[in-house]
C-alpha cells in the first residue's frame, strides 16, 4: 500500500468504527515530515484508546507497522505515526483547541467517500 491508500484505508476503518469527523488532509506539498493527516475524533478517551488500539491491528494485518505511537487515551489525543501517514485521533474537546485542519488549512483535504480502496 502506498501512503494515499493507507491514509483512505485507515480513514474508512475509523468512520465505520463510528468516529467522529473523520478526515484526510494531503500535507505533501507543504510538509516534509509526512503527505496525510488522517484525524478521527471520539466521544470519550476510552473510545478514542479502542480506536487507536483497532487501527494498530487493521494496519498490522496488512503489513503496515506502526513507527511510534505518541501521547495516551487519558491525554485526549493518540497520534500514530506511520511514516508519510500520520494518524490522529482525538477526543471532540482536544480537536477543538488544537484546530488542525485551520492550521493546514491551505492544503487540500481528501474526501474518504468519492475515492476507491
Amino acid at each position: 500500500m502506498d501512503s494515499k491508500e493507507i491514509a483512505l484505508f485507515s480513514a474508512k476503518f475509523l468512520d465505520r468504527k463510528k468516529a467522529l469527523d473523520v478526515a484526510i488532509i494531503d500535507i505533501g506539498a507543504k510538509s516534509s515530515f509526512a503527505d496525510y493527516f488522517v484525524l478521527a475524533s471520539g466521544s470519550s478517551e476510552r473510545q478514542i484508546g479502542a480506536l487507536s488500539e483497532d487501527v494498530e491491528d487493521l494496519l498490522a494485518k496488512e503489513g503496515v507497522i506502526v513507527k511510534n505511537i505518541e501521547g495516551k487515551q487519558a491525554s485526549g489525543w493518540i497520534l500514530m505515526d506511520y511514516g508519510d501517514v500520520i494518524i490522529n485521533i482525538l477526543t471532540l474537546d482536544m480537536r477543538e483547541r488544537y484546530s488542525i485542519e485551520k492550521v493546514w488549512g491551505d492544503c487540500e483535504s481528501i474526501s474518504i467517500g468519492d475515492e476507491d480502496e
